[in-house]
């Protein structure tokens, strides 16, 4: 089969679909800064409870995991994932739920062979890679500082 570029430029431009990036973009901007609003506000509410600044910063922490957590379990947060796209990707609430989603899908295998082996399928590669270049780079500075 001998197909010219032109051709196969036009098959593939009628195939494709247009995207909405704009739409997308509007409601991932909108979504995810909701967070982040969110995230003010339980920061704000907590030190107006009384906690200082960085206990404020750490229960609002708490509370994003958790309710990221309560909605991946019941469902929600795919739900909002789905017309957020990039939006639920803020780090926090995005990366409890992807510590908790495959953990929910394969708890009927078990606590050891479901939970306990699939909770960091996703998120495992980013806590490895992390912990590895927060030793590398510290590594290297120890190693700067003595010489």
């Amino acid at each position: 089969m001998d197909i010219s570029k032109e051709s196969y430029s036009q098959m593939v431009k009628s195939a494709s679909k247009n995207s909405a990036w704009a739409k997308n973009l509007v409601k991932a901007f909108v979504i995810g800064g909701g967070i982040c609003v969110i995230g003010e506000c339980l920061t704000n509410f907590y030190t107006y409870l009384g906690a200082d600044q960085k206990a404020s910063s750490t229960w609002c922490s708490i509370t994003l995991i958790a309710c990221s957590i309560i909605l991946t379990a019941f469902g929600l947060y795919e739900k909002i994932a789905k017309h957020a796209g990039a939006g639920t990707l803020v780090p926090i609430t995005g990366f409890a739920n992807s510590v908790a989603a495959p953990a929910i899908e394969f708890k009927t295998e078990g606590y050891v062979l479901g939970v306990g082996a699939k909770i960091f399928s996703i998120a495992g590669p980013v806590i490895l890679y992390g912990t590895a270049a927060g030793f590398l780079y510290g590594l290297i500075y120890w190693m700067l500082l003595k010489f």
